[in-house]
């Protein structure tokens, strides 16, 4: 049984009408072809952005819906029930996001229109081949020359790496700092001399996203281009937005449990085995009840970091509690859901096969489970 969110109200509940229809009509018949391709193309964040399911939570007055985190939450939960991860609109609305709380007004004007419309796809390029949970220790560099930044160094593991026409790049404007020589420059990567995109990386899921290396050659970046004006701030800015990050992971985990769960009961309901339908036999109907159960406890618990997120009260230590504790359940439920299916389960074609592969990196990106432990500990 769906458990309706306290948050819901009709308007909602109609936006999500329109998100399901386009996920079922538009994203799902072309699923299998960019899994092939690596990729979504550009189109379809066009697309999506003519009906209004981008930037849902971003200020009307820059192009965006007007809503707030639930809004944002619903168009997740519509592509992460189908697992359509290679549509990767979290890390879309994460760079807006970026724009809209750190942005100069100017900035805001120059980027979060087109990032609304799906004119220019987002990027986060935080990660380097030699560094991971470590972010202090990045060594790509901005050298001020001028009215131009110069940007020399690489990053790997970038979600939408091929098509970004926008990126938070987290450089180092002081190379002999940490923490406070850390800078964010917003890159319109569009025929831009020294910026490169490597391979699409080969990974063990999340076959449709274009997941790149990206290179950085005396990349000339306007100064203008510093989000928020000021050097140093980088880490400080990163670090304020890391809640929203988490709590959007954990909605995308709950959904997909949701989504493994009835493709699940489909499966058992209809297979037959030993002369009736495995729904019938005990193990199938405890094996249900307990991955149900588990479900409706993160969806509670997500529902209420949702709720928060809008009311600006969701704090790191609740956020990186939903973050791993979600993600962890999500591997567990699908691989259990994985199970039932018996060795169509096995198969790529099976959507449960998929959600179980695309559930792996949910325990390490936005940053691995267990620096979520870690940071929760130091508040106890």
């Amino acid at each position: 049984m769906e458990v309706i969110a306290p948050w819901m109200n009709e308007e909602l509940t109609l936006f999500r009408e329109v998100a399901e229809r386009f996920v079922n009509e538009r994203m799902v018949p072309q699923d299998a072809r960019w899994r092939r391709e690596h990729c979504v193309g550009h189109e379809i964040w066009r697309e999506a952005g003519e009906i209004g399911l981008l930037c849902t939570d971003i200020p009307a007055e820059y192009g965006g819906g007007g809503g707030d985190f639930r809004h944002e939450s619903i168009v997740h939960e519509a592509l992460n029930r189908r697992g359509l991860v290679g549509f990767a609109t979290g890390v879309h609305s994460i760079c807006a996001q970026y724009v809209n709380r750190h942005g100069t007004s100017e900035q805001k004007q120059r980027w979060l229109p087109r990032l609304a419309r799906g004119e220019l796809v987002g990027a986060i390029a935080m990660t380097e081949p030699g560094t991971g949970s470590d972010l202090q220790a990045i060594r790509t560099t901005a050298r001020r020359d001028g009215q131009h930044y110069v940007i020399n160094g690489a990053k790997t593991f970038i979600t939408n790496g091929s098509l970004a026409g926008l990126l938070a790049l987290v450089v180092k404007t002081d190379p002999t700092q940490r923490a406070s020589g850390m800078s964010i420059i917003m890159v319109e990567t569009a025929d831009l001399p020294g910026y490169r995109v490597g391979a699409v990386l080969d990974k063990m899921g999340m076959q449709a996203q274009d997941t790149s290396l990206l290179f950085f050659e005396d990349m000339r970046v306007p100064v203008d281009c510093l989000l928020g004006g000021e050097e140093g701030k980088g880490f400080q800015q990163l670090m304020s937005d890391l809640p929203y990050e988490r709590a959007l992971i954990a909605v995308c985990g709950v959904a997909a449990m949701e989504g493994a769960i009835d493709e699940t009961l489909r499966y058992v309901k209809e297979r037959n085995a030993f002369g009736k339908p495995v729904f019938e036999f005990q193990n199938t109907k405890f094996e249900l009840a307990e991955v149900a159960t588990i479900t409706r406890i993160a969806r509670v618990f997500v529902n209420d970091c949702i709720q928060r997120v809008v009311d600006g009260s969701l704090d790191s230590s609740t956020a990186a509690m939903a973050k791993w504790w979600v993600t962890d359940m999500q591997q567990q439920v699908i691989d259990r859901c994985l199970q039932l299916h018996g060795g169509y389960g096995y198969m790529n074609e099976t959507l449960v096969c998929r959600m179980f592969a695309d559930a792996r990196v949910q325990r390490i990106y936005g940053g691995t489970n267990e620096i979520m432990k870690e940071l929760i500990s130091r508040t106890l």
